[in-house]
């Protein structure tokens, strides 16, 4: 385990950066530490070694790929290492990394200023600084977002001496957190019809329903991995405020994630609600409310109304008491220090609008992972989420085009952007989602094919005019490279109609 002398040994401080670099002509710059930012340092460094490239991180530490498996064509799995910045300068030697904040663009004299008065001039800039949690509640400490390494400790913290917890939202952490919490009551408050609705469908949900309350399995082995840590961190943030990199996708493994109870899951769900209110124990007795009570429950574990330390009414109606709350409704683009300072092209979502080459419409600057948005028209079988998956693509291909607009050449287009793929894990399943999975953008003019085994898989294919759109693998069906195939070349699937899901057909060796 690090200290915080060791993390930070190598990285340039602002005050040694600004002596080193005062004089320096113009470099590649990379604003943020996590995996975007990273990866788009990592290819800079391969492309052009002869250039200074410069990575600005808010954290000492950084978030670095590691294992990359690649499972198919498209598809790839990774896991992500929270590892010191210095060791970054140690594999590529044309890189420095300077721990500060951006809080400057001068896009016409392509110069940047840092929180500490650093001034550094670019030939080409990318801006990497992920993406915020959506909270439901700023500004209250039993109001937890989860989002980098830090939240995570302060949740584990709160949730030693937890008997309940309310889990606000459907996507990927809110699935992962509701399945690893034990010792401690959940209610997972969800806007939807189905649990994981950001991911799979009703189908699919229902397929998980059943893992909300079984045992889980005992982990296999322990973890060999680095865990670092910055010592006295609280007291670096008075300093110099820290926002780390977005989690990694294996983020809660060896994690314990126990409150106080005996048992393993009790988890409650309320569908088609938000959270209206969050209420301190005053504001629920002034409400004349009455709280309502965990399904499982037995009376004599329900504490007392004034008990609980924070309550949240909800939009159905119901009012649960608990020890804290999890908002865990997604992220914005991390993009408020840029909006009012340069004339910056923002999409809906608030995210930086880029083109196919990852540029924004201020020249020399770029963007990729959580904070762009793509702009461009997308291929039929792929779409932006904000995954760990996509901002790894996004910074490698974003280096690329940098180094190809710099030195005159033309690129084409990364051929992971042809097809959607994504490979997590939900309740100890492996997960797969190819293509339009969820029948996105198709209208009613599509048709559904699926195969369950109860406990084991759970396949589902999108169909339209007779082609494969999409799917959803869950479980070891093994299918996942034999449908990427499919998707990407449209083969007519017409005749084979229902025998396309047949357990007793090798489809793999078929369309091989």
């Amino acid at each position: 385990m690090a200290t915080a002398d060791s993390t930070t040994a190598g990285v340039e401080k602002p005050a040694e950066a600004q002596m080193a670099r005062l004089d320096s002509p113009p470099g590649l710059i990379v604003v943020g530490g996590g995996i975007a930012g990273v990866t788009c340092t990592e290819t800079l460094s391969d492309l052009c070694p002869e250039e200074e490239i410069t990575l600005i991180s808010a954290s000492p530490l950084i978030k670095t790929v590691t294992n990359f498996n690649q499972i198919s064509y498209v598809l790839e799995e990774f896991e992500v290492e929270e590892r010191p910045a210095a060791a970054l300068q140690t594999r590529c030697q044309n890189v420095r990394v300077v721990q500060d904040m951006v809080t400057e663009i001068d896009s016409t004299n392509c110069k940047i200023t840092t929180q500490s008065g650093l001034k550094i001039q670019y030939k080409k800039l990318c801006v990497c600084t992920g993406g915020i949690p959506k909270l439901i509640c700023k500004d209250n400490p039993l109001v937890l977002g989860i989002r980098d390494t830090e939240s995570v400790a302060t949740f584990q913290k709160k949730l030693t001496g937890a008997k309940r917890v309310v889990v606000v939202g459907n996507g990927g952490i809110a699935t992962e957190l509701v399945y690893e919490i034990e010792g401690c009551e959940v209610v997972w408050v969800i806007k939807d019809t189905s649990i994981s609705s950001t991911f799979v469908d009703a189908g699919a949900a229902e397929f998980f329903l059943p893992h909300l309350v079984k045992d889980k399995e005992p982990a296999q082995g322990p973890l060999k991995r680095h865990k670092y840590e910055v010592a006295d961190l609280e007291a670096a943030r008075r300093t110099q405020p820290t926002k780390g990199g977005a989690l990694g996708p294996d983020w809660n493994t060896g994690l314990d994630m126990k409150g106080q109870a005996r048992g393993s899951h009790q988890v409650h769900v309320e569908y088609q609600s938000e959270v209206k209110s969050v209420w301190t124990p005053s504001e629920f007795k002034s409400s004349n409310k009455t709280a309502d009570c965990v399904p499982s429950s037995t009376t004599s574990s329900e504490k007392p109304a004034t008990e609980w330390p924070v309550y949240v009414h909800l939009t159905n109606g119901k009012t649960y008491g608990c020890d804290f709350v999890v908002s865990a409704t997604g992220v914005t683009p991390n993009t408020a220090l840029f909006q009012n300072q340069i004339n910056l092209d923002l999409a809906d979502d608030k995210g930086m609008k880029v083109d196919d080459h990852m540029r924004t419409n201020i020249e020399h600057i770029y963007a990729a992972g959580d904070v762009c948005t793509a702009s461009w028209e997308p291929a039929t079988h792929w779409m932006q989420m904000r995954l760990w998956s996509q901002a790894r693509q996004m910074g490698a291909y974003a280096a690329k085009c940098m180094v190809a607009d710099a030195t005159g050449e033309s690129i084409s287009q990364d051929f992971c952007f042809e097809l959607f793929a994504h490979v997590t894990k939900f309740f100890g399943y492996k997960v797969v989602l190819l293509g339009k999975y969820n029948a996105q953008d198709l209208g009613n003019e599509y048709e559904i094919l699926l195969r369950v085994s109860d406990d084991r898989e759970f396949v589902k294919v999108i169909l339209c005019n007779g082609k494969m759109y999409g799917a959803i693998l869950i479980g070891d069906t093994d299918l996942e490279e034999t449908f990427e195939n499919l998707i990407l070349n449209g083969l007519d699937l017409s005749r084979y109609g229902e025998d396309l899901l047949d357990p007793n057909i090798e489809i793999e060796d078929y369309f091989d």
